[in-house]
């Protein structure tokens, strides 16, 4: 396997010590860690893994490398070996030492500053190598090349002595098997940067299989060879055995769209659309690959990525591409006279992206993301150019494929009419509340306070635990909206059942915000809507069915970071010779630490709580609302694509995948979504 052929080295290729361009120190990175990896909590410690990642996919992208393995060991440590060129270890000319010791200690130092060495690269703005080390308690690099094996180690980023030779590049043991170069980067995260430093596989299985996806013919493993108890092996690993995964997708971004579609187990209504455009931009060579697929299903998953990093708050790529689809299956579907309804005049963007599963992969000499964690890709030239490539691909493909094309479009206008109803359904309830002049639900126990900043919205499950709610809140701040029964599932039903839903009504009538083309997070009445339900599957299965609303019609309230998980214990925990303590565990582990801390003189009282209905006021207060003592969980938009499949298996018509999915994460504490 060679790379990407569309990101082709620039240049002679040859890659050494001159190749090194040093911009700046990384003095700042240990003072202010959240700048460079955006934070200390798990999104941080992971971004570590993703940098040094990266720089070994730059190396594919570049033809140099066609196999990573990424090693999870038992002492909480990452290894992550390639069998690309290898770091240069000669001289740098300007600094006076070793080329390693350069890139894995200077900020902004490294080869994909220098375009005779790489035409495009990912990496954290170029920086990741450097400050991975300068967060790592330790690290230890190993090149193989040059017929050699070189090694340096590092604490906090202080190099540990020189680059030394220590063997032949054939002797050495962390590496792919049969290749003779490439580099190993091992390292162990500081625990006084972040406030957790265990890896999870989940998390980082699911940014490899991306990965692979989109460098079509990669080959990545990822063993975990961390103590396991048999009893929670996954069915893929064997007890005594580490736990290996290969990620390999020979087709590509094709693979990654039927892997959604699969996911959704739904049905294309053709097959997939994929194509691959290059030009010389302003800043370089430039590219564009695409695949898409219109399903059977009323959500998009659209993702797009810049250099293989996931641009999950969009960029200019995504609107291009957004823009083009739009308006080359309008203008063909007019020309066509395919438009059959009088109250349909244009299709809108939602209305075309219904269904749509699409992959747009940009990659680009020079960069430019907004935010030091690449969310969203600032360069206006690359709009452009998507636009107009995915126009005249599109255009294409319908002047081949008309009979595919008019099933598009027909699917388009059916959810034209289905927003047109929907309109007109709200724009009755609007008329219906100013008549009855009343703009909040009558069962909400509103708060005092009328600052969003400081207001909470509860959701609660069930009358009596509405009831007991309302007792135990903060009147100046704590707002409550008791739920009966399960809210209608969203993943199931177009725009107008979901709006004549009492409960979804209530819910976006109190947060303030509107709804769908209406919908302004500025509005929020609350900055915190926090989700209790019981800690029990029914609970689940309500605060699931919550989540799946939120993200499918309100997500921008996801993206700021307004909607909580509330975390109600499952114990209280008493014992007779200290009657004045009462201790509540969150956990069984918890409930087990509680029990070894107390006498085993007597017998120990514990009561489970089967319900938020069971604990009166003090005590819901005490362990669930009291800002003092609660613990909160924040959702995410960390991944949307692992929330988009989440959700998908969780709320859809697979019946198998979410029973397997329910039966594997039964237990979790937190949904990262």
């Amino acid at each position: 396997m060679t790379g990407s052929s569309d990101a082709p080295i620039a240049g002679n290729g040859n890659y050494s010590a001159k190749n090194i361009t040093v911009l700046e120190g990384l003095e700042a990175v240990r003072k202010r860690p959240g700048m460079y990896i955006g934070s200390t909590g798990p999104r941080g410690l992971h971004h570590l893994v993703w940098e040094v990642v990266d720089n070994s996919v730059d190396e594919a992208l570049a033809g140099r490398c066609s196999a990573i393995e990424v090693t999870l060991l038992a002492d909480g440590g990452v290894r992550i070996a390639d069998d690309g060129s290898g770091i240069p270890v000669d001289l740098h000319e300007k600094e006076g030492r070793s080329a390693l010791e350069v890139v894995m200690t200077v900020l902004h130092a490294g080869g994909k500053f220098d375009s005779q060495a790489y035409a495009v690269s990912g990496g954290l703005h170029g920086v990741g190598i450097s400050v991975v080390n300068a967060l790592s308690r330790l690290l230890v690099a190993e090149v193989r090349r040059d017929g050699g094996l070189y090694r340096q180690s590092y604490v906090r980023g202080v190099p540990q002595g020189q680059v030394e030779r220590v063997g032949d590049a054939s002797a050495a043991e962390q590496t792919i098997q049969g290749s003779t170069t490439g580099t190993t980067v091992t390292f162990w995260p500081d625990p006084e940067v972040f406030e957790a430093t265990e890896f999870s596989i989940d998390t980082i299985s699911r940014r490899l299989r991306d990965t692979a996806f989109l460098t079509a013919g990669l080959r990545i493993t990822l063993r975990d060879e961390r103590d396991l108890e048999a009893a929670e092996l996954p069915e893929d690993a064997t007890p005594g055995e580490p736990r290996v995964l290969v990620f390999h997708a020979p087709g590509g971004l094709r693979d990654f769209v039927d892997h959604i579609r699969t996911t959704k187990a739904k049905d294309g209504l053709h097959p997939v659309i994929h194509f691959e455009a290059e030009e010389e931009g302003p800043n370089g060579p430039q590219s564009v690959e695409l695949a898409c697929q219109w399903i059977n299903d009323y959500n998009d998953a659209i993702l797009s990525f810049a250099n293989t990093i996931n641009t999950h708050e969009g960029g200019t790529h995504e609107e291009g591409f957004r823009t083009a689809i739009t308006s080359v299956i309008n203008r063909w579907a007019k020309d066509k006279g395919l438009l059959r309804s009088k109250e349909v005049e244009s299709l809108t963007g939602d209305d075309l992206r219904s269904g749509l599963v699409a992959i747009v992969s940009v990659k680009v000499g020079d960069p430019q993301f907004e935010g030091q964690t690449k969310t969203k890709l600032g360069n206006t030239e690359v709009k452009s150019f998507v636009q107009t490539t995915t126009y005249a691909r599109i255009a294409e493909w319908l002047e081949e494929h008309p009979g595919e094309g008019k099933l598009i479009v027909q699917k388009a206008e059916g959810e034209a009419q289905a927003r047109i109803a929907a309109r007109k359904a709200r724009d009755l309830t609007r008329r219906k509340s100013l008549l009855e002049s009343t703009s909040l639900p009558g069962k909400l126990a509103d708060c005092q306070s009328r600052d969003p900043a400081v207001s909470e919205l509860y959701i609660v499950e069930g009358d009596s635990a509405g009831g007991s709610a309302k007792m135990a809140r903060d009147r100046a701040t704590q707002a409550i909206l008791p739920i009966r029964g399960k809210i209608i599932n969203v993943e199931k039903a177009r725009l107008p059942k979901v709006l004549s839903n009492t409960e979804v009504q209530a819910l976006i009538t109190a947060m303030g915000t509107g709804f769908a083309d209406d919908f302004d997070v500025a509005k929020a009445r609350y900055h915190k809507l926090v989700l209790m339900a019981d800690a029990d599957v029914d609970g689940a299965h309500i605060r699931t069915l919550l989540l799946t609303f939120l993200f499918r019609h309100m997500k921008p309230l996801i993206e700021a970071g307004y909607v909580y998980l509330a975390q109600p214990p499952l114990y209280q925990i008493t014992h007779p010779t200290r009657k004045k303590d009462v201790f509540y565990a969150y956990s069984d582990p918890e409930r087990d630490a509680i029990f070894e801390r107390l006498p085993k003189d007597k017998k120990i009282d514990v009561q489970r709580f089967k319900g938020l209905g069971e604990m009166d006021a003090d005590q819901l207060w005490d362990t669930t609302m009291n800002p003092e003592k609660r613990t909160l969980k924040v959702v995410t938009m960390d991944d949307a694509a692992v929330a988009d499949e989440m959700f998908s298996i969780l709320m859809g018509d697979d019946v198998e995948s979410r029973r397997n999915f329910i039966q594997t994460n039964a237990k979790y504490a937190t949904l990262d979504v």
